[in-house]
C-alpha cells in the first residue's frame, strides 16, 4: 500500500498522538501484515475478532519499520527509534489515510454494490475503462471495511480510473466504505436475500445498499437496476443525477431481448458482438451505464466487453472428460442459486446434474429458502441431485419422494462423492457445482 506523507501529516490525518523525534520523515509504504514489513514501512497494528497485531510490534521494529500506528495505551519502548502514532482505533486510522489518499488523487472512482453481480460488473467495467487508461480495482474479496482501504491505498498517479466493489453483511457497512471511496459514479446492481442472518429483511438490505448514494462526489451519478422492485423506488427517492438500467421500458438504458447484448439509450440503439446469459446482460448494462456516466463511448464499451474475462468460480465454464461443468463456488444466496439452476436447466447436454451445498447467513429464513431450492430443481428438469450441508437437508426432505430423479444427501460431500464420480464417468452431461464459499465445494471439482 502506497503513501507519500510525512509522519506529522499522518498523525494529523488520523487524529493520533505523535511520539516522534522525526515528524518530517516521509512515509511511502504501509503494511498491516507483520510478515511483509520492510525497512522504512509504516506498520498499522489492526485488531480483529481473532487477532491483535499489537503483539507483533516488537518484530516489526526489529525489521526496521520507521512508523507504527498503535492503539492508545500501548506502551512505547523507551529506546524506540521508530515514530509512534497512538490512536483510538487503528482501523479508523487506516481508513482515514485511505480516504485522504483517494481524495488527493485525480482518478475517477466507480463504487459498485448489490446482493448479486457486483464482482462481474466490476470486471466488465474494469475492462471497459482499461481501454481508455490505467484502471485499478479491488482484488478478490477485498470489499469490506478492511479491504476497501487496502484497495484505495494502492491508487497511484498513473491510474485514470478506479473500480471498487463494496460488500455488506451488516447494516451500516456501505455507509462506512462508501464514505472512503467517495465515488464519482455509484452502482447498485440489485437487492436480494443475502446475509439475512444480520439484515433480517429485504427492506434493511435496500436501505444499506442505497447508502452508497449519500457519498457520491459532487456532481456524481447514481446507476441502478430499475427492474428491481426495491431499487425502482430510487426513481422518486433520489433527486440527483442518475441512469437507470434494465429490461423495463422505464429504464434510461434499456436492455433489448436479443441474442447478442444490445441496449437503447437516449433514442439510440447499441449492438455488441458478445453473448451473455440474461443475468449478465444486466451486469453488462450496469457497466455500460457507469461507463456513460464517466464520459466513455460505445467503442470503449465494445472493446472492453469483448475482452472481459469472468471471475473464477462465478458461473465459470470448464470441461472434464464428457462432462461440461458450471462452477459457481464463490458464494451462494437464494437469488444466485435460482439463477444458476435456471442456467443448468437450459443445458441441452444431458443429463443435468446439480451438486449443491448450503447457502449461509440466511438466519431464520434459511429453512424456507432451502426448501425453495427443491422447487427450483424440479422446475429446471434436473436429473441427478447431490446435496450436502445441514441446511440443504430441507431441500432433500422435499425431494425424497420425487420419482424419475436420482437423489443423494450427506452432511458432507464425502458421503456421496464416489457416486458422483461414477455418474460423471458413465453419464457425462452438464454438472453445476454451487454452494457458499465456506462449504469449499471447489474441492469437489479438484477431486473429480
Amino acid at each position: 500500500m502506497k503513501l507519500h506523507l510525512t509522519v506529522g501529516k499522518m498523525a494529523k490525518i488520523t487524529g493520533g498522538i505523535l511520539q516522534s523525534n522525526a515528524p518530517d520523515t516521509w512515509v511511502t509504504s504501509i503494511a498491516t501484515d507483520s510478515r511483509v514489513v520492510s525497512k522504512g514501512d509504516c506498520f498499522v497494528a489492526l485488531k480483529g475478532e481473532r487477532f491483535d497485531a499489537s503483539e507483533f510490534i516488537p518484530q516489526v521494529l526489529q525489521k526496521g519499520a520507521s512508523v507504527v500506528i498503535a492503539p492508545k495505551g500501548y506502551s512505547v519502548p523507551a529506546d524506540a527509534t521508530a515514530s509512534f502514532i497512538l490512536v483510538k482505533d487503528t482501523l479508523k486510522a487506516l481508513q482515514a489515510l485511505a480516504k485522504y489518499h483517494r481524495q488527493n488523487s485525480t482518478l475517477k472512482v466507480v463504487a459498485i454494490t448489490g446482493s448479486n453481480g457486483k464482482s462481474t460488473t466490476k470486471q466488465m467495467l474494469r475492462a471497459i475503462c482499461g481501454v481508455v487508461g490505467e484502471t485499478i480495482a479491488n482484488v478478490g474479496n477485498l470489499n469490506n471495511q478492511f479491504g476497501v482501504p487496502f484497495s484505495l491505498l494502492e491508487i497511484q498517479p498513473k491510474h485514470r480510473f478506479g473500480v471498487f466493489e463494496l460488500g455488506a453483511s451488516h447494516p451500516g457497512d456501505i455507509e462506512e466504505t462508501a464514505a472512503l471511496a467517495v465515488p464519482n459514479v455509484a452502482v447498485i446492481t440489485n437487492v436480494g436475500p443475502s446475509h439475512l442472518e444480520f439484515f433480517h429483511d429485504l427492506e434493511t438490505v435496500y436501505k444499506t445498499k442505497s447508502e452508497i448514494a449519500k457519498h457520491l462526489n459532487a456532481g456524481g451519478t447514481l446507476v441502478y437496476n430499475i427492474d428491481d422492485k426495491f431499487l425502482s423506488r430510487l426513481d422518486t427517492e433520489f433527486k440527483g443525477k442518475h441512469i437507470s438500467f434494465g429490461f423495463s421500458e422505464r429504464a434510461d438504458l434499456r436492455v433489448l431481448e436479443t441474442e447478442k447484448f444490445a441496449f437503447t439509450y437516449k433514442g439510440e440503439a447499441y449492438l455488441f458482438d458478445v453473448k451473455f446469459e440474461r443475468h449478465d446482460k444486466l451486469n453488462a448494462a450496469a457497466a455500460c451505464a457507469a461507463a456513460i456516466a464517466l464520459g466513455l463511448y460505445a467503442d470503449h464499451m465494445r472493446e472492453g466487453l469483448a475482452s472481459f474475462t469472468p471471475m473464477p468460480m462465478r458461473l465459470e465454464r470448464a470441461c472434464k472428460g464428457n462432462t461440461d461443468f458450471i462452477l459457481d463456488c464463490y458464494n451462494a444466496n437464494p437469488s444466485s442459486m435460482q439463477n444458476a439452476l435456471a442456467i443448468l436447466g437450459k443445458s441441452s447436454k444431458l443429463p443435468r446434474i446439480a451438486v449443491l451445498g448450503d447457502m449461509k447467513e440466511l438466519g431464520a429464513s434459511s429453512k424456507e429458502y432451502h426448501r425453495l431450492v427443491a422447487r427450483q430443481i424440479l422446475d429446471n428438469g434436473i436429473n441427478y441431485v447431490f446435496l450436502a450441508g445441514p441446511e440443504m437437508k430441507y431441500a432433500y426432505e422435499r425431494l425424497q419422494d420425487v420419482t424419475g430423479m436420482y437423489l443423494w444427501y450427506g452432511k458432507t460431500p464425502e458421503k456421496w462423492l464416489p457416486d458422483l464420480k461414477k455418474v460423471l464417468q458413465e453419464k457425462g452431461g452438464t454438472c453445476l457445482i454451487k454452494a457458499s464459499h465456506s462449504m469449499n465445494f471447489e474441492n469437489i471439482f479438484k477431486e473429480i
